[in-house]
């Protein structure tokens, strides 16, 4: 348990960079479109640069192989746990600062038991209890950033946000119960490679692309500026591939319903990253005793995971 939320707080980390840039595009003028489709237009040729360099070329024929076996079941995870999600997040940048996207994104820990019982997973009592302590430091983080800025964004900014939390662990979950058995609509594909990381992100990544044709063909955005492309790129290399891959390797490791959870509620901790980097680079305020007390009740949520095991 303890290694699975340790690579959970890694990818936390590094997953944090998204906030960050995806708000430095936005107040520089970028178009959300780009700052979302040129990050897994980055990420496809880096996965399968990392695929041929450490597995050779069997493991990228292996990976085409198994998205060839079901295309649409990557068509559709990818669509929502890449599309979805990241357009979401991206839009949301618009309107509000990198905090207010950060913390309402946290909403995703509330909404991982809601995929899973929705797939047929039961959900432990208690872990949905260290899930609303840390749900609650969050809202206390997101209540004293609200006082000290008057502008939190617009509704639709939240929504975004809102709908991205659930597309992701969606998304996420779908992989998992294919590798794990699948029922229903969901094929069974008993690979080891989906176990590697980079594999399942590979494959999410190729099946999110007929989403970024659609969305970008419909919205018609200007051309990005390089300054655009290059933070776009970096957040392809720290979030996409890094912090994806990780997070994905941490999830396959899950044994059940709990650890699942648990290993997704770590995400919490990109509030602590996100209100560190938007501080130091970006300017922000410090998180005053209000704040602190909700990062101290998220940290605490994720010991209890840790201690008290099933």
């Amino acid at each position: 348990m303890f290694r699975l939320v340790w690579l959970g707080a890694l990818a936390a980390l590094f997953f944090s960079t998204t906030f960050v840039l995806n708000r430095s595009m936005s107040l520089s003028g970028g178009h959300w479109v780009w700052s979302a489709s040129l990050r897994y237009a980055f990420m496809l040729p880096i996965l399968l640069a990392w695929t041929l360099g450490t597995g050779g070329p069997r493991a990228v024929g292996r990976a085409f192989g198994l998205f060839a076996a079901h295309p649409v079941f990557w068509t559709v995870a990818g669509s929502v746990g890449f599309g979805v999600f990241y357009a979401g997040v991206t839009l949301a940048s618009v309107f509000s600062p990198g905090w207010v996207v950060a913390t309402t994104w946290q909403a995703t820990i509330l909404a991982t038991p809601l995929v899973l019982a929705l797939l047929g997973r039961a959900v432990p009592r208690k872990g949905l209890a260290f899930t609303a302590l840390i749900f609650c430091g969050i809202v206390l983080v997101n209540l004293e950033q609200a006082r000290n800025a008057p502008d939190v964004g617009s509704l639709l900014g939240i929504a975004a946000v809102l709908v991205a939390a659930v597309a992701y662990p969606l998304g996420n979950q779908l992989v998992w119960e294919a590798r794990h058995g699948g029922g229903g609509r969901i094929p069974r594909i008993d690979q080891p490679a989906l176990d590697a990381g980079r594999t399942p992100t590979l494959l999410l990544t190729i099946g999110s692309i007929p989403f970024w044709l659609v969305l970008v063909a419909v919205t018609r955005p200007p051309a990005p500026s390089p300054d655009q492309v290059l933070q776009t790129g970096l957040v392809a290399l720290f979030s996409g591939v890094i912090a994806t891959s990780i997070f994905l390797r941490a999830r396959s490791r899950a044994k059940n319903a709990y650890e699942l959870a648990a290993t997704d509620a770590t995400q919490s901790l990109e509030v602590v990253f996100s209100l560190l980097g938007e501080t130091l680079l970006l300017a922000g305020p410090w998180p005053g005793p209000l704040g602190a007390a909700g990062i101290a009740l998220a940290v605490t949520g994720l010991v209890l995971y840790v201690c008290r095991q099933v």
